[in-house]
């Protein structure tokens, strides 16, 4: 949900530490942006790949690296907040985009259970927590497309706003996840 780092949010300042390993050791500040999950350890789905790598470079006891660095992303790593955020905005406004106009008893029940589960497993902790408190002050409108991809645009820009990132026109949300923009772009 969130792309972007959620430190504050998370109780998660620049100076918080971990505990090391000895007790010799002096605790090793978290570097900013590293978000801990429940259990105490640094979340990966909640923390960028930048916060997550320098902790894991810190705890490995050098920024060393054992493969060349590439200026390509790998696409074979655990995604971090932003890309998790990024795909799963992508999914959800898809959902929206193929939701009926007129859904039935079940298909709005259907939505209404997604959205409520969605916001209970979705890896970034903190940004399931924002999420399922945005659905209880705003309550997940399913009654046709439009109504649910408005009120999904509408939350998207929430998150966008409390992260600092441009809010989106919510009237042209069809046209960018449903038919394609006008120019033929995407034709």
């Amino acid at each position: 949900m969130a792309d972007a780092e959620r430190d504050t949010q998370a109780g998660v300042s620049s100076a918080a530490t971990l505990p090391t390993s000895t007790t010799t050791e002096s605790p090793k500040p978290l570097p900013k942006g590293v978000v801990l999950g429940p259990d105490g350890k640094p979340c990966r789905s909640c923390s960028s790949k930048l916060a997550f790598s320098t902790w894991a470079s810190q705890m490995n006891g050098s920024s060393k690296r054992t493969t060349p660095a590439t200026s390509v992303p790998a696409n074979d790593c655990p995604p971090d907040v932003e890309a998790l955020g990024r795909s799963t905005w992508t999914l959800l406004h898809s959902i929206a985009a193929t939701y009926p106009e007129k859904p039935s008893a079940t298909q709005k029940d259907d939505l209404r259970g997604f959205m409520r589960l969605f916001s209970k497993l979705y890896p970034c902790w903190v940004c399931a927590e924002d999420f399922q408190s945005y659905m209880k002050k705003e309550q997940v409108r399913v009654e046709g497309r439009s109504e649910f991809g408005n009120w999904l645009c509408e939350a998207h820009n929430e998150v966008n706003r409390k992260l600092g990132k441009k809010e989106f026109d919510c009237s042209k949300w069809e046209e960018r996840w449903r038919t394609g923009w006008k120019d033929g772009r995407c034709d």
